[in-house]
């Protein structure tokens, strides 16, 4: 990146065209420190730095082989000074995949003169001149494919110039300590405005390969539910579906988990090449697949909707699975979670339909999907308490649980907003609410509850949160200590609408303090490091007319009865060790743009062998949920975003397990706390059985050992031996002898759950009557 002895952009004396010479710091310290001084510069962070610190600090970029300096000149004068480094060691290591060809830039452009001044006015058009003549620097002297640049989110005027010149807007990042929008210009395409607007994404370019991926992924899932079956042919497989013929290359592992090559798939109709379709796939296959003809339309959005995700994901790529494996190179652990956090693209690894968000628009899927790594703010309501239900864990009082999560000085503006209105606030109680669901929920749905002042809107909340995989869950960013909070969100997504309810919000914070008690006190999940983070806080709204309509049948639902409801639960950051660092287990399963696993990063960044990291990973979370189970009689929902692994140099040390409330469950005849009676579902040993089965080894397992093997990490007779030994060493001698290594087990499907009623998957207040076999699976670690 070290500056040429050539111009690469000459000045034209007749038009005053941009010339772009190396910097000379002894020369063009004075004139780059006078325009760094001038707020206009601001942006650049160093208005008190001297000449002397300038020149300096020229001197550093210029000696740096991975950064470059240049003074820009207009009939000879200085006009602006740019920077070009390589991203790949400069800035960006943490959030941008470097390739060949790819080059960083900043740009100072000479703050317009005084007006007056005796050397002129501002010059029309000068800074989108600086600006092209800059990326074509950087095409033509360097070499450049790809330009990429970080401006700070805030500096709009810097923003619109880079649209003019052909930048297009990727996402917003954490890097040097600002927040900023990542954006990248092809040098092919200088000086075509990217001009798309929010729905660039829905451009072939993005469409095509996220339909592939797709139709791949529903080929391959709905083949593990035995919903379809391909048949061989030569070295491939075929299937048909309707008029169309799908011929792809696959590999098949245990578990029958089918990992479909992507690049081989072709789809043919009469035998002339049609270009893949994941709604022609569903809609070609709908009565195998058995979805009712009142709810094919709904399942079809549902996909459509997936795509729309996938595409916009695509456009806006991600950090590499080294870099998520690795980490922050400045040690920023809350960073580096929620980094892992946004580049999560797959949405859940069974569900073809798994993106559905059905309620989002364009904007909005910007400001709240969890892939976008954004920041939003709750909206705020006081609510009154005779209709209102604040539960607590026994170790938190109320005062003690606002001082917690919110500043006297929020509280002081709701007391202040009440007041104005003549209301008590000793009345009342604080409610957080999804932006989303008070725009358009809350206040439509509950516009009388308003109206009576039985609800009262108090505003934005101050604190930055960041979108969860969960999407009702948000973590804070602007207090990493505070409390994750999670709020009913009434968007269709994966089979549920996705809302919460009150009734279960009043035992949650019981349920999650027995949970934590039991775990806490057991000495063998103390040697896995294994904890939960309880929700220790929930709060639901009963006042409205839903709730006095009596009894609903389950089955019909009562959607307006879970739209008013949240909970606050831990975060791990307090909980961390110098030298940890967390990260979700979805992260696990997750390739990013150019295929590369993070499990094979991790391994490698781990320096162990990798049976070792297999084994400990293994024994920090495999092995407490068999302990639980046979020995406490407790089933988790285990899957991907409901663990958050803590690493320490690669390798997994232990795990913290969450959403407690909702998903746990007894199954067994086991004495629970007054209250909480509704977690208690006795079931025999084989159904027991089937929450290690499908929620750990089907849900989990089968992909982790399909990506290391094919990988060529660890071969998967080798992974699945792994799990047995941890198995048999977590059951042995427990209160339940529950085999986990028997020849098979019965094949309990999930999107068989959602193609049935993509409306209400399960019923919740008994699940496992809800579920659907489909035959039996042979066991990969049947003795």
């Amino acid at each position: 990146m070290s500056a040429p002895e050539t111009v690469a952009v000459s000045a034209d004396a007749a038009t005053g065209l941009p010339s772009v010479h190396p910097v000379d710091p002894d020369r063009d310290a004075a004139v780059v420190q006078s325009w760094l001084a001038h707020p206009a510069s601001s942006w650049w962070g160093m208005p008190d730095q001297d000449v002397d610190g300038v020149r300096s600090y020229l001197r550093s970029v210029q000696d740096d082989p991975a950064q470059a300096g240049w003074l820009l000149r207009r009939f000879g004068e200085p006009i602006a000074y740019a920077e070009t480094y390589d991203p790949a060691a400069v800035l960006l290591t943490d959030v941008w995949d470097a390739g060949a060809g790819d080059v960083g830039m900043h740009l100072l452009v000479a703050p317009p003169p005084a007006a007056g001044s005796s050397t002129g006015g501002r010059v029309h058009g000068l800074t989108s001149a600086v600006m092209r003549a800059v990326v074509e620097h950087c095409r033509d002297a360097l070499g450049a494919r790809r330009v990429v640049v970080e401006p700070d989110v805030r500096n709009t005027a810097v923003q619109r110039k880079n649209a003019e010149v052909g930048f297009r807007a990727l996402r917003e990042v954490d890097v040097d300590g600002k927040r900023a929008l990542l954006s990248v210009l092809d040098t092919a395409r200088i000086g075509l405005p990217d001009d798309d607007g929010p729905a660039a994404h829905l451009r072939p370019e993005h469409l095509e390969p996220s339909e592939r991926h797709l139709v791949a992924k529903a080929i391959a899932e709905f083949t593990h539910e035995r919903l379809v079956t391909p048949r061989a042919d030569g070295a491939g497989w075929v299937l048909d579906a309707g008029d169309s013929t799908y011929r792809f290359r696959a590999r098949v592992h245990a578990l029958e988990h089918w990992v479909v090559d992507e690049s081989s798939l072709a789809r043919t109709r009469a035998g002339v090449p049609t270009p893949l379709d994941a709604q022609d796939l569903v809609l070609a296959l709908h009565e195998q697949l058995g979805i009712p003809d009142a709810l094919l339309g709904t399942y079809l959005e549902e996909i459509a909707s997936t795509l729309a995700s996938a595409a916009a994901k695509h456009r806006r790529g991600g950090p590499s699975a080294a870099q998520l494996a690795r980490g922050r190179t400045d040690g920023d652990v809350v960073a580096g979670f929620q980094d892992a956090e946004a580049a999560m693209t797959e949405g859940h690894p069974a569900f073809v339909a798994a993106n559905g968000r059905i309620g989002f628009g364009l904007d909005e899927y910007r400001a709240y999907a969890p892939e976008c790594g954004g920041r939003f703010r709750y909206r705020w309501l006081a609510a009154r308490r005779e209709h209102t239900h604040l539960a607590l864990a026994a170790d938190r009082t109320e005062d003690q649980h606002w001082d917690a999560e919110l500043d006297a000085s929020t509280v002081a503006h709701f007391h202040g907003v009440l007041a104005r209105r003549g209301l008590d606030p000793a009345e009342y109680t604080w409610f957080p609410v999804h932006p989303w669901q008070w725009q358009h929920r809350i206040a439509v749905t509950f516009a009388p509850d308003l109206g009576r002042q039985d609800l009262v809107d108090l505003g934005e909340g101050p604190d930055d949160h960041q979108p969860q995989q969960s999407i009702r869950t948000a973590f804070n960013r602007s207090r990493p200590d505070r409390s994750y909070v999670k709020t009913a969100l009434a968007v269709q997504n994966m089979g549920f609408l996705r809302g919460m309810s009150p009734a279960y919000m009043r035992t949650a914070p019981a349920v999650n303090d027995w949970v934590a008690g039991l775990v806490e006190a057991d000495p063998v999940l103390a040697d896995t490091g294994f904890g939960v983070l309880r929700e220790h806080a929930a709060i639901g709204y009963t006042g409205d007319v839903w709730h006095r309509i009596g009894p609903v049948p389950a089955q019909q639902g009562a959607p307006q009865r879970k739209m008013l409801a949240a909970l606050w639960r831990e975060s791990p950051v307090p909980r961390l060790q110098p030298g940890e660092r967390p990260v979700t287990m979805a992260a696990l399963l997750h390739r990013d743009a150019r295929g590369r696993s993070v499990a094979a990063a991790l391994v490698a960044e781990s320096g162990l062998d990798a049976t070792s990291w297999v084994e400990r990973y293994l024994d920090a979370y495999l092995r407490p949920v068999v302990h639980c189970m046979t020995e406490h009689q407790l089933l988790f929902m285990p899957h991907g975003e409901n663990l958050v692994l803590v690493l320490r140099d690669g390798a997994v040390s232990r795990v913290f397990m969450k959403d407690i409330g909702e998903e746990v469950a007894v199954v067994g005849d086991v004495p629970v706390p007054a209250g909480i009676e509704r977690i208690v579902h006795p079931v025999d040993d084989d159904e027991a059985a089937l929450g290690v089965f499908t929620d750990v080894f089907d849900g989990v397992l089968r992909y982790l050992a399909a990506i290391l093997d094919e990988d060529g990490i660890l071969p998967s007779h080798v992974f699945w031996r792994l799990v047995g030994e941890c198995v048999d060493g977590a059951a042995a001698g427990r209160s339940r002898a529950i085999d986990l290594r028997a020849p098979d087990f019965e094949h309990s499907c999930l999107n068989r759950l959602q193609l049935r009623n993509t409306l209400q998957m399960v019923d919740l207040s008994a699940q496992s009557d809800s579920l659907i076999r489909a035959g039996r699976m042979p066991n990969p670690i049947a003795r």
